[in-house]
Formats: structure tokens, sequence, C-alpha cells
């Protein structure tokens, strides 16, 4: 299941810390919307081609230990991803194909989802929103300051919020069954490139941070990217 639910208020979500995430904060104004006013507000967020992102991240864990490394992303519009991570000096190293919101497989299966315990906003760290899934109820707001969507389906809820200026950021909050999963806060740059991501999982609490060193738009990948390693 993959709803997720973003509130927004960069300021005073930058400001939480992973135990004491803030409730919702999407504006609850919102309006009933159709998919294809959904679809547009999505549309920057997709890629519509290859990419590639380096990275150096940092993990916090509920006892207050800090380990941290560096990784990639390797992305194939419209739905695919190679997500890859290590510690220092090659340790701690760890891999994930996902097709859209599901993984095809991931290695160490239990380390990854510590990592990242939900692939929607695994996404959302790689500054891409999905699009809703059939039966979704559809909201949403559009305003100078931000614009704000969300997906219901049952007790899931998706929430995304975009803010507008000169340092956008992309907010994702997930809930399933009612119960948060985790939020991300991701800052991007004037062409529109992640600088950094934050997610904190308030169930730990666990903190991820993604500091991005390096985005390109490779003519290529090796098609060896989408097999599990044969050696796990």
């Amino acid at each position: 299941m993959r709803q997720l639910m973003l509130p927004f208020a960069p300021m005073v979500l930058l400001g939480a810390c992973a135990g004491g995430l803030p409730g919702p904060v999407v504006p609850v104004a919102l309006q009933p919307v159709d998919a294809g006013r959904v679809h547009a507000w999505n549309a920057p967020m997709h890629p519509t081609e290859r990419r590639l992102l380096r990275f150096k991240w940092q993990f916090l864990d509920e006892r207050g230990a800090t380990a941290g490394g560096s990784g990639s992303a390797q992305i194939a519009a419209p739905d695919s991803l190679r997500f890859d991570y290590r510690g220092p000096l090659g340790s701690g190293r760890g891999a994930a194909v996902v097709v859209d919101d599901s993984a095809l497989w991931a290695q160490p299966e239990d380390q990854v989802k510590k990592l990242v315990p939900n692939y929607p906003l695994l996404w959302a760290m790689l500054g891409v929103t999905r699009a809703p899934q059939r039966g979704d109820v559809l909201s949403g707001i559009d305003n100078a300051e931000l614009t704000a969507w969300r997906y219901v389906h049952g007790a899931d809820t998706v929430d995304y919020a975009r803010s507008k200026g000169k340092s956008p950021q992309l907010v994702a909050d997930v809930r399933e069954g009612g119960k948060r999963v985790g939020r991300v806060v991701t800052t991007f740059d004037a062409q529109g490139h992640p600088i950094k991501s934050q997610l904190d999982v308030p169930s730990g609490p666990v903190r991820l941070t993604l500091k991005f060193t390096l985005v390109s738009l490779p003519k290529s990948f090796d098609p060896e990217i989408w097999h599990a390693p044969r050696d796990n």
C-alpha cells in the first residue's frame, strides 16, 4: 500500500525532530479535484528521461547513533528506480530496484527497509511524486504560495505539497491505516534538481538525510543494474 499524506509548512517541518513531527499542515480547505488537474500538478515532478543522482547519506537511529556513507539513484522514466547505498570504505552495502511503488528486489531486504520503510517516501526523497491509484479520492489547492494535493484510499492518505519561490520544497507525508509512516522534505535548486532531502520516521524515531552531490542525464544505463546481485 503506497498511500502518503503530505502536510505543508516548510519552516515548521524543517524545525521538527524525528520523534516530534508536527501534525498535518496541508490547508484544510482542500477542494475536490479531477484526475486531470492532479496529473498537471504531478507532471513537473515526474522524470521524462534517464536521471542519475549521487548523494551522501546520514542515518540517525532511535538511540541517537549515526551512520553514513554515499549512494546513488538511477531513474528510468517513467517509473523505474535502482537505489544503492554503501557505508565508509564500501561497508554496509545495500541496493533495491523499485518499479512504481513496489520493490522487484531489495538486498539485504531488512536493512533497506530500515533505511527507507516506504518506497513512495523514497521517490519523494529523490524529488519525484507518484500518481494516484485507481479508486483514490482526490482533493487539492493551488495558490500563489503552494500547490497541495491529497489522495485518500480508505484509511490510507497521501498528501503532497510543493512550495513556490526561489528555494522550492516538496513535502510528502505518508499514512497507512491512519498511522503516519513518515514525512519527507526535499529542497530544490533553481533548475529543479534536489539539493537535500530529509525523511523522518516517527515509529523509531529515525531520520535519514540525503545531500545530493551530482545530478546528470545519462544517455543509457547498463541493463544489468535491474538484476539482483548474483553473489547475495
